[in-house]
């Protein structure tokens, strides 16, 4: 299939993926809501240990990058024979790295964490209890970040909207049942949540599994002939996706040390700061669709050798995805007791009130990263992934340096603590935005 840019194209890719693949978005909203009921410990836990699995998915999702970028430009080529062999070893390599992942929750949190919340027991006894039933649900989530970068790479993602819809619905009846003891199920607490979350991931995954089975339109992709490893183009794949591994778990695991930072100012700000992170997540949902989308469109373009038109196509799509945005985070963040209530709905609604200049200042931060993401991701399409991950360790460095100088030379508030999101995006908008004019990643081909 070879796609035209135009925003009606951007669109029918972009919002089906922004619905369906922000899987793991839906799941941490559920939890952070529901253990926001359950108490402000619980609440607090879950905003560091739901960021540190959102970075180990991201990991996997990472890397499906690779995979989700080779298909698209096989598709661009006219080579949909080609496309079996690249997901199935797309799908050997995330079930490889799922177990890696496993162990290292299950043997190696107690000492990261601890890292983190030494001035935390309480809130640190909860993430062990959450992530110890969370762990389960890594394959199920590396395996179908697999499937959801095979239906993105050739266009086709309607499928992850439906099956989000499905994980959604089971997560957050499970995740009631199990934290309050509801529909005959034990009271589990935080750890409900996580042993509902990995049940939801495994449901999901079969729904899609079936789906693919029946879908006669992939058989000229040749998705069930028997998969065999082949460590080339195993390479291949980790040469373009490492750097975007390490650009999202980077990414990613700076919000754990952001978190880490807001925890010496107590936890208070830790509660006010997952709110906030909260809200951040459910209007990044946007982001994640068009940022997936512009990664098929920039390289199938380029499989139809229209170099010229990437940067029109980063351009189009960060615009359009604003607009999406700014339509959903203006409502929120300006009327957050009104729009918020029915999900917290607490007497005590003070925490909304402290969390409001926060909310304030998001506008802007949505407006930096909704440019920087479609960017970046646009970089990432042309297989220039390498150039970007130092473009982002230089803006990691910048973002870093402040969030350590605000929270422990000048003392300043959890407010300047936030602004270090704008200062993070606007570093990299202005680096990725040269690079894409120098026209230096036209001779990158795989």
């Amino acid at each position: 299939m070879k796609l035209d840019l135009t925003y009606r194209q951007i669109w029918n890719i972009s919002v089906p993926i922004m619905l369906g693949s922000a899987a793991q978005n839906v799941i941490a909203l559920s939890d952070a809501v529901l253990l926001y009921h359950l108490g402000e410990v619980e609440f607090a836990a879950i905003g560091f240990v739901g960021v540190f699995y959102i970075t180990i998915a991201a990991i996997g999702y990472s890397f499906s990058r690779g995979g989700q970028i080779i298909i698209a430009r096989r598709m661009g080529e006219g080579r949909p024979g080609a496309v079996g062999h690249v997901f199935h070893t797309m799908l050997l390599y995330e079930l490889a790295l799922a177990a890696l992942m496993w162990v290292f929750m299950r043997f190696g949190t107690g000492w990261f964490f601890s890292l983190f919340l030494d001035n935390s027991p309480d809130v640190y006894s909860k993430c062990l209890e959450y992530i110890h039933y969370r762990s389960y649900g890594i394959f199920f989530s590396y395996s179908g970040v697999a499937l959801i970068s095979l239906y993105t790479g050739i266009a086709r993602p309607g499928i992850i909207l439906f099956d989000t819809i499905v994980l959604a619905i089971v997560n957050l009846a499970l995740n009631y049942g199990l934290i309050f003891g509801k529909f005959g199920l034990p009271a589990m607490g935080i750890g409900g949540s996580g042993l509902a979350s990995s049940i939801a991931e495994g449901v999901a995954f079969v729904v899609f599994v079936l789906f693919m089975a029946l879908d006669r339109k992939n058989r000229v992709l040749q998705i069930f002939s028997m998969p065999r490893p082949d460590w080339p183009l195993t390479r291949q794949q980790l040469n373009i996706a490492l750097p975007v591994v390490a650009h999202a778990a980077v990414g990613q695991g700076s919000w754990i040390f952001f978190f880490g930072m807001v925890e010496n100012l107590g936890e208070r700000a830790l509660a006010i700061s997952n709110l906030a992170r909260t809200v951040y997540l459910m209007l990044s949902i946007p982001l994640w669709g068009f940022s997936s989308g512009v990664n098929t469109l920039v390289s199938n373009l380029i499989g139809q050798a229209r170099h010229a038109d990437v940067p029109a196509a980063a351009w189009k799509t960060g615009k359009l995805c604003w607009a999406v945005t700014m339509m959903l985070a203006i409502p929120v963040l300006f009327f957050p007791g009104q729009v918020l209530y029915p999900l917290l709905g607490k007497s005590d609604m003070s925490l909304i009130g402290e969390t409001q200049p926060i909310f304030y200042l998001m506008l802007g931060i949505l407006s930096f990263a909704t440019f920087g993401s479609v960017f970046v991701n646009s970089l990432s399409g042309t297989g220039a992934t390498w150039f970007g991950l130092r473009l982002q360790v230089i803006s990691l460095a910048v973002y870093l340096i402040y969030i350590f100088t605000a929270v422990n030379l000048l003392h300043s508030g959890l407010f300047w603590v936030w602004v270090a999101e704008i200062v993070y995006w606007s570093v990299m908008i202005l680096m990725v935005v040269f690079y894409l004019r120098s026209e230096r990643w036209h001779g990158v081909e795989f």
